[in-house]
């Protein structure tokens, strides 16, 4: 049942202050001596530190805590190539998630070009303005070229979160779903439908945890990615079989992990039921899964289920992970988000998952009790502790893997502060929501 009227989306759009977002500025500019201070002639003092040593930028202005939201409008989720206009509302609901859950500011960049080189060479030029770029909603295989190459030449953190984002949230539930059927990692069989951004980045990522990439099987629209077909580019080719093994219901037999990216009522109960035993099964169609939850339990009652949806167990969101991948980027000064970082982060959210689970954030969820299992193995994407867990995690392996320029000295007292941190900033924020009901 939807939770909403379109009419309700669309009054929360537009009222009682158009749009999601607004930039307000964090100083006082209410006497002359602030006015002086805030841009002439004081601000030339700032300047002038920034010019005799660059990295004072993050002392003296924001650009340590911004990230720059980018995209072309030619793959958004559910709703594809809608162009950059019609996909700012998207770009906006993101800026919202990352002050939300990570106390992180957003400028959405919103690109009408013809081409990835336009993308690259734009993205490139904001550099001084950004502490990092989340990449949205790009089209494959265009994505994967933009990425490679801004990671290359950008000094900042750069993340294409339809790639990575639902590979870590994934890849911490298979890690836990693994253990809970008592797999090794290493002998899963997964077969993969849809070989956009996030399924070729989801088996990159399966890889670097230990799947073997002969053990991946992927599915696009003209079936199996073998070596005998015509046309691959090399994204796709990286995870071409030696062979045609047949179609989705062949290539199912015995798999343990079944990942959909794809479209609704891809994936029958015969399917499920001819897979291994309690099979992980990751359907991500949105809004309606390859497969209905009930139809899956139905078929095989111990098989581990997990949906982009909220309304059912196990949901793979994106929310618990580029909000807080990009928080402890940021807080280390990294010069890029590397695997180590995101293995990191899929790690720290298998482990939270293996911790009791609060009352409070069961009452969320409208459940008497969360314990882990087949029915909850990754945490809740509103369980505040994502933030202390996975945040530390990534700070950390930024920290390990040399990328870090202001490395964190003590980290307890890190998780502290991004407890109080997040706190204030959702008491600043909550003021100025409730400023704007009062005049509606």
């Amino acid at each position: 049942m939807a939770l909403f009227t379109k009419e309700e989306a669309l009054a929360y759009h537009e009222a009682p202050r158009r749009g999601k977002t607004e930039v307000i500025p964090a100083k006082p500019c209410n006497s002359q001596k602030d006015l002086s201070m805030a841009y002439s002639p004081g601000v030339a003092e700032a300047c002038l530190a920034i010019k005799d040593n660059p990295e004072t930028a993050a002392l003296y202005t924001g650009r340590s805590n911004l990230v720059g939201v980018v995209t072309d409008g030619s793959a958004v989720l559910g709703l594809g190539n809608i162009g950059p206009l019609a996909g700012k509302p998207v770009m906006e609901g993101k800026g919202v998630l990352f002050k939300t859950f990570a106390d992180i500011d957003v400028f959405d960049i919103n690109l009408s070009v013809n081409s990835a080189e336009q993308i690259i060479e734009i993205t490139k030029a904001l550099e001084p303005t950004f502490g990092g770029i989340n990449l949205e909603d790009i089209k494959a295989p265009e994505c994967f070229h933009i990425e490679e190459t801004l990671k290359k030449e950008m000094n900042i953190p750069v993340f294409h979160d339809d790639q990575h984002g639902t590979a870590v949230i994934s890849g911490a539930g298979i890690i836990n779903a693994c253990e809970i059927t008592g797999r090794n990692i290493e002998d899963l069989k997964v077969v993969v439908v849809g070989a956009g951004a996030a399924g070729i980045a989801c088996s990159k990522f399966y890889v670097e945890l230990g799947v073997k990439k002969e053990n991946i099987f992927m599915f696009d629209s003209r079936g199996l990615i073998h070596q005998g077909r015509e046309g691959l580019n090399k994204y796709k080719a990286e995870f071409a079989q030696d062979k045609n093994y047949g179609d989705l219901a062949e290539c199912l037999k015995g798999a343990h992990c079944f990942l959909g990216l794809s479209v609704k009522d891809l994936l029958t109960k015969e399917m499920v039921k001819s897979m291994a035993d309690s099979p992980i099964i990751f359907a991500m169609a949105n809004p309606d899964p390859e497969i209905p939850y009930d139809d899956a339990k139905e078929a095989v009652p111990t098989c581990i289920m997990g949906t982009g949806r909220s309304d059912y167990p196990n949901q793979i969101n994106n929310v618990s992970g580029f909000p807080y991948i990009f928080r402890g980027a940021l807080d280390v000064g990294a010069t890029e988000i590397n695997e180590a970082m995101k293995v990191a982060a899929a790690k720290a959210l298998a482990a939270l998952a293996k911790e009791p689970v609060p009352a409070e954030i069961c009452e969320m969820y409208d459940v008497e009790s969360l314990e882990y299992g087949i029915n909850y193995i990754i945490p809740k994407p509103l369980d505040p502790r994502i933030l202390e867990w996975e945040v530390p995690a990534v700070a950390q392996a930024a920290m390990d893997t040399g990328v870090a320029t202001t490395p964190i000295k003590d980290m307890e007292a890190y998780r502290e502060s991004l407890r109080n941190r997040i706190s204030a900033s959702r008491e600043r924020v909550s003021t100025f929501i409730s400023s704007y009901d009062q005049v509606k």
